[in-house]
């Protein structure tokens, strides 16, 4: 089945991102806060996220064709390993921003209207990720899923500027300001160290989950017997998609239509998306 659909996912992240971008913003002029300032760069790289994961989920929708075999699913993995270094690129950009004002400490303005705003950011993210989140797991996206998860990082890293700026406006203090904003830059940096280091990981062939190679084992136990055995058992994962090989030792005095028959019998399991 067509996994093109799920591009009305990316085309919600991508309002989303629109949406809380503009709301940070004017957050961060009423304010005049670097750490609301973060929080709208980081909504800068949700919206190329958002764009390249689009773009990506188009991609890995294609059939495979003669110069792809084996589908086109493995773009997924682009969309997260770009969304991760966008991700590390504006957690140097808070950092730079974060230290600056360090050295030139300035008071913030207009905090209330300023948080009410960014609450409701923060709310938009939140239940936009909640919908990438169940979506990519339901149907096995990297791509949504890592956009789900950058955006609960969002969320998070909102609520703690949130957090910072309401400290700051209650106790004058304005270097917890910056201090608040490198704190959220460690933390994204963190966030595109770890999608990068996926998507690296699944562009190498990365094997099963560990408990998917159980459920795999059990299949293959329900046919073995002292005349039938399995070796050079592997796995791969690409995308949504599971592929498994292995060699299959049976006696040679079967037939080729009888070893033909075992294979049927084994590949008869439900293995969603799977090729032996």
């Amino acid at each position: 089945m067509s996994r093109a659909f799920l591009t009305r996912y990316a085309w919600l992240s991508v309002a989303a991102a629109l949406s809380t971008m503009a709301l940070k913003l004017l957050a961060w002029m009423l304010t005049g806060s670097v750490g609301l300032l973060s929080d709208a760069l980081e909504s800068l790289v949700n919206l190329g996220g958002a764009a390249m994961a689009l773009l990506m989920l188009r991609v890995a929708a294609l059939p495979p064709d003669t110069g792809h075999a084996y589908g086109h699913s493995k773009a997924e993995y682009f969309s997260s390993g770009f969304e991760g270094l966008l991700i590390l690129v504006a957690g140097g950009m808070i950092v730079a921003a974060a230290l600056y004002r360090l050295t030139h400490p300035l008071p913030l303005e207009q905090t209330g209207i300023g948080l009410v705003i960014s609450a409701l950011a923060a709310l938009v993210n939140l239940a936009v990720a909640r919908v990438l989140l169940n979506a990519g797991r339901t149907h096995h996206s990297v791509t949504l899923e890592a956009g789900g998860q950058h955006l609960m990082t969002d969320v998070w890293t909102s609520a703690g500027v949130i957090a910072g700026v309401g400290m700051v406006a209650l106790s004058g203090w304005n270097i917890l300001d910056p201090l608040i904003a490198l704190a959220v830059a460690l933390h994204i940096l963190w966030t595109g160290w770890r999608l990068a280091h996926d998507a690296v990981s699944g562009l190498m062939d990365h094997s099963w989950p560990e408990a998917e190679q159980k459920v795999l084992e059990q299949v293959l136990d329900g046919f073995r017997a002292p005349e039938i055995t399995f070796h050079a058992v592997r796995t791969r994962i690409s995308g949504a998609q599971r592929f498994v090989s292995f060699h299959v030792l049976v006696p040679g005095a079967w037939t080729v239509q009888r070893g033909h028959d075992l294979l049927e019998q084994i590949e008869k399991p439900s293995w969603p998306a799977c090729r032996t």
